[in-house]
């Protein structure tokens, strides 16, 4: 007899994304598929003083169980790189340390959703979110995006419409779409928010990440500006894109009573994220080596972002149109069918896996009416010659 599964389950199934990586075993092939930054560029020397300094100063705490809410020296070192950003009247309270920021998409289902609730998400967006909301039974409503973010105008209708739980946003350079939220639409988010009484989930795991000029400030930093908008903000936080993603340490910022709520799921869940790791990454911020790690890394992401950009203008011409992305990992790109080429992103997907070349195809980052002519190319791992030559095996395929 089959096993009697929570009926939960059947609202959710195994990520596209984490069935193509199966598909990567080929020799010789180059992956544009992984949503993961680039492990050559880890300050590797940097964390191993970070370690030893942990174990240096208290070995104790650092090996240690610890408080559910998170380590308090990272607290403090969080809340200090928060302020550096412009998040103003942040107290080390005021933020709970998570197992990576996914976690904290988790607690966010656990203690908001229930079955049948409505959560508006940007069509597209993460995958795992859709799949951890889902799980909590949450009936998913899209809000269409564009170059600049959310469009504050239907997302509005939506919201007055719905009534939704809450509101998840990726702001800056989102996970899959690249897109950055305009300062004008952030503010109108935030008011938004104070109107309808709505909490709005801010995830920015790639803020940091930026080519040019340094984008708007988070939402998070904005809501001083917007009277109230604070008591309906929740803002995740990572240090997986911009340090390592093995240490899974991310952050939440939430409203005191979201935040005891939230702990105390936590505890049912992991008890506390690993000290060894929050200790390591306190270390780390304390000895300030982030500006520089940060420098490095975008320098060399703008590169790969320009290179595969113009590679994909060159070899596959008008049959691809996307927007140049300003930071991040990802180029989110559309599919023409100009001069009878391939308009499908999975069927390209198919041949481009056969030409040596890997992508994740569009479709499963919308919760609702999915485009199945967009497709996510990630620039981050691969260097330079490496991008102008997969780039050029996906020309063959399209």
């Amino acid at each position: 007899m089959p096993l009697p599964f929570a009926d939960r389950l059947n609202n959710v199934e195994t990520s596209a994304i984490r069935e193509l990586f199966k598909l990567l075993g080929k020799p010789g092939i180059i992956s544009f598929a992984g949503g993961f930054p680039d492990s050559a560029m880890f300050d590797v020397q940097g964390l191993k003083e970070a370690v030893n300094q942990a174990l240096s100063d208290d070995p104790g705490a650092a090996l240690q169980y610890g408080a559910t809410e998170g380590f308090n020296p990272l607290r403090e070192q969080l809340a200090a790189f928060m302020a550096a950003k412009g998040v103003k009247d942040l107290a080390p309270e005021g933020l709970i340390v998570t197992t990576g920021s996914q976690q904290a998409l988790d607690l966010l289902g656990k203690t908001m959703i229930g079955p049948g609730d409505k959560v508006i998400v940007e069509g597209p967006t993460f995958l795992a979110t859709i799949q951890c909301f889902r799980l909590y039974g949450a009936d998913l409503v899209s809000a269409p995006i564009d170059a600049y973010g959310v469009q504050t105008d239907k997302l509005e209708a939506l919201i007055a419409e719905h009534k939704p739980k809450f509101v998840y946003l990726i702001p800056t350079f989102g996970n899959p779409s690249g897109a950055m939220l305009s300062l004008e639409r952030r503010k109108r988010v935030l008011e938004l928010a104070v109107k309808y009484q709505t909490l709005i989930v801010e995830d920015d795991p790639y803020g940091d990440l930026y080519f040019g000029e340094a984008p708007p400030p988070s939402i998070l930093a904005l809501s001083d500006q917007v009277p109230g908008s604070r008591d309906w903000l929740a803002h995740c936080g990572s240090m997986s894109k911009v340090l390592s993603p093995g240490l899974r340490v991310g952050w939440m910022v939430a409203p005191p009573e979201l935040l005891a709520k939230a702990t105390m799921c936590k505890q049912f869940s992991d008890a506390h994220t690993s000290t060894f790791a929050q200790a390591t990454a306190a270390q780390y911020l304390k000895a300030g080596r982030m500006p520089a790690t940060l420098a490095h890394v975008r320098k060399v992401y703008a590169e790969r972002a320009q290179v595969m950009c113009d590679a994909l203008r060159r070899e596959l011409g008008d049959a691809i149109d996307f927007v140049q992305p300003q930071g991040g990992l990802f180029v989110w790109a559309r599919l023409t069918g100009a001069s009878g080429k391939v308009k499908d992103g999975a069927e390209l997907a198919k041949r481009a896996i056969e030409k040596g070349v890997a992508f994740v195809p569009g479709a499963p980052f919308y919760a609702n009416h999915p485009d199945h002519a967009t497709l996510r190319l990630s620039f981050a791992t691969a260097d330079v010659g490496k991008i102008e030559e997969g780039v050029g095996r996906l020309g063959q395929a399209v």
